[in-house]
């Protein structure tokens, strides 16, 4: 009985330590930009309200017409702390809670995941860039926390929208989300320029967004809607459309001063349609796009790729997970959410590895970022002239430089640069310049 006390209380230790790290540190296998940078992380949080907004959810049976209310968001805010490794350690980081829909007919399901943020840490004084997060359907902000914590570690503000969907198993309810995800977006950018928790500094302002907050990057960041198309046609109140409008404002849409937009897995394809055959032309930032070719909820042929084809006037580049499908945006799964399948499919993927994929993200974001909103030259070789086919890549044996090495790219090693060897495989990059 006693060695099989010992046993257990030796499986619970095990069980213990081995608990998943903050997602916002990159597995050993992820490629050089990954990493954590120089500062520790802050957070807050803030709520603001956008008054007198369409409600397409809401409609008055007289008028037959979207009701106008309030909006109330609370935004979660990451930011570089000046805090140092001495004065943490009396400190405890942020553990998130959040929700997510559960399979019909259960309630939504509750879990907890760590984070490496200090609650009201004290803020850098040098005004940092800013980042808009925008979560996907039915989400919470946190599941890009391994993003948003990452990109404040290295000297960017991330203000991550709470956008309070409503249950996507209920689809038809998509008109709100469709209509509120470039006003949150847009609204929240004027708030951080007007009240922002911390310094930041809204001239180099990047829009990030995966799933719905994909698509309501690319409407914040300058695509048009399509009258004809879709989703254009559920919205009630012609909210949405370009000639017909008078109550969204499609003018409050777009963000001033966007230096870089990354959609990840983005929605506004397909069944949507949202910006048409000319629509991605009104883009002319710097766009990233990332995707699994094998994405079953939002498709990539129509979504991503279409959309990297017709952003005629933005340099763009497109990051691709052969065999990877929707749920690249979000942190993996916490042991309570791998009980059934459906509550694992929300944060994992049937093929690769989920600190694979946040460790490859998080390198490709941080030099797009670096490059095109802080404007960082020595970026452009993480981004340009990379082989398409990453399997294509040669590193000879003779200049491996030993197991774990990181490719410095160039003429002779072609594996991806910042990248480890033999660590580089299933991904495809490209890249297209502006139409002259």
């Amino acid at each position: 009985m006693r060695l099989l006390i010992g046993i257990l209380t030796v499986m619970m230790s095990i069980g213990v330590s081995m608990a998943l790290p903050p997602a916002s540190i990159p597995s050993v296998d992820a490629p050089e930009l990954a990493a954590l940078g120089p500062y520790k992380v802050g957070i807050k949080t803030v709520k603001w309200v956008h008054a007198h907004q369409p409600n397409p959810l809401n409609i008055d049976p007289k008028s037959n017409e979207p009701v106008v209310e309030d909006r109330e968001l609370v935004v979660d805010v990451w930011y570089p702390s000046s805090l140092t490794e001495a004065n943490v350690k009396a400190l405890k980081p942020e553990i998130y809670t959040a929700s997510v829909p559960a399979e019909m007919p259960h309630p939504a399901v509750v879990y907890q995941t760590p984070g490496v943020a200090y609650r009201d840490a004290p803020a850098l004084s040098a005004s940092n860039p800013l980042v808009i997060l925008s979560h996907g359907y039915s989400n919470p902000s946190v599941a890009l926390s391994w993003l948003g914590e990452n990109l404040a570690s290295k000297g960017y503000v991330v203000a991550a929208i709470r956008h309070e969907d409503p249950d996507i198993s209920d689809r038809s309810k998509v008109a709100g989300p469709a209509l509120r995800r470039p006003l949150d977006i847009a609204f929240v950018a004027a708030q951080m320029a007007a009240h922002s928790p911390v310094p930041c500094d809204v001239s180099r302002t990047a829009l990030i967004g995966y799933s719905m907050g994909g698509y309501g990057v690319l409407a914040a960041g300058g695509a048009s809607f399509e009258s004809s198309s879709p989703l254009v046609q559920l919205m009630p109140g012609h909210l949405l459309d370009p000639y017909k409008h008078h109550g969204a404002g499609l003018a409050a849409i777009h963000v001033p001063n966007v230096k870089a937009i990354v959609g990840l897995a983005p929605a506004g394809g397909g069944s949507f349609g949202a910006f048409g055959a000319e629509g991605m032309q009104g883009i002319r930032a710097p766009l990233l796009l990332i995707a699994g070719d094998h994405d079953q909820t939002v498709n990539y042929t129509s979504g991503a790729r279409t959309f990297f084809e017709d952003a005629l006037h933005a340099k763009r580049y497109l990051l691709t997970f052969r065999g990877a499908g929707h749920a690249i945006g979000f942190g993996p799964a916490p042991d309570s959410m791998r009980k059934t399948l459906w509550d694992m499919d929300w944060f994992e993927d049937p093929v690769w590895r989920k600190d694979r994929i946040i460790g490859i993200n998080l390198h490709f974001i941080t030099a797009f970022l670096d490059r095109h909103v802080k404007n960082d030259e020595a970026k452009s070789a993480y981004l340009e002239g990379l082989v398409t086919d990453s399997d294509a890549g040669m590193w000879p044996l003779n200049q491996s430089g030993g197991y774990g090495a990181i490719s410095p790219g160039g003429s002779e090693i072609t594996v991806w640069k910042g990248f480890k060897y033999k660590h580089a495989y299933g991904l495809s990059f490209e890249t297209a310049n502006p139409a002259p």
